[in-house]
């Protein structure tokens, strides 16, 4: 399995690099700071080393271009031989506790039930979490589940969410053990 993999659009609006094998530091500029937080939350927890760049645009656009763009450079080595493809996580950002499984399934699905369309996160209408898990499912070919076990407070809930999210994420291009 590639250590070292990236991801670039076309018209460079984008450029995503993971190194799976990483420390877990990262560089992300997205134009929205809460994800960019929330992103350098995922590689810490992975251990990935990532480098995350998204042209300006518009927020929503941005959110669904560094998902995607992110799933695209996982792909490889989430799918690669020998890797587990498969992994689950229990995380808690203070008040909040969440659940998240990631499956290589190369069926694209999110479900979850987590809802945070009221919460306007970043200014943004639109429920941050959900678009950026569907493009990122999309981009890597992952089944993820998502469940908020508890938590009220909508950046808790996103940082537990994350948080797991990178932690199954390691889990999954983690080999498998060889049995002797």
């Amino acid at each position: 399995m590639a250590g070292r993999l990236g991801q670039a659009d076309e018209a460079g609006r984008l450029h995503a690099r993971v190194d799976v094998a990483g420390q877990g530091k990262s560089t992300v500029t997205t134009g929205i700071p809460v994800l960019d937080h929330l992103l350098g939350l995922l590689a810490q927890y992975a251990s990935f080393d990532l480098t995350l760049e998204v042209a300006p645009g518009d927020a929503e656009g941005e959110v669904a271009a560094a998902g995607l763009a992110l799933g695209r450079a996982l792909s490889n080595a989430l799918q690669a031989e020998g890797s587990r493809g498969h992994g689950s996580a229990v995380v808690p950002a203070d008040e909040a506790l969440a659940h998240v499984v990631v499956e290589a399934s190369g069926r694209p699905l999110v479900v979850s039930n987590v809802d945070l369309s009221d919460a306007r996160v970043a200014g943004l209408a639109r429920d941050i979490v959900a678009t950026f898990l569907r493009e990122l499912a999309e981009g890597a070919g992952l089944t993820l589940h998502v469940r908020l076990i508890e938590g009220a407070d909508a950046e808790h809930v996103l940082e537990a969410i994350f948080k797991a999210l990178g932690v199954a994420l390691a889990q999954s291009c983690r080999k498998r053990r060889r049995e002797e």
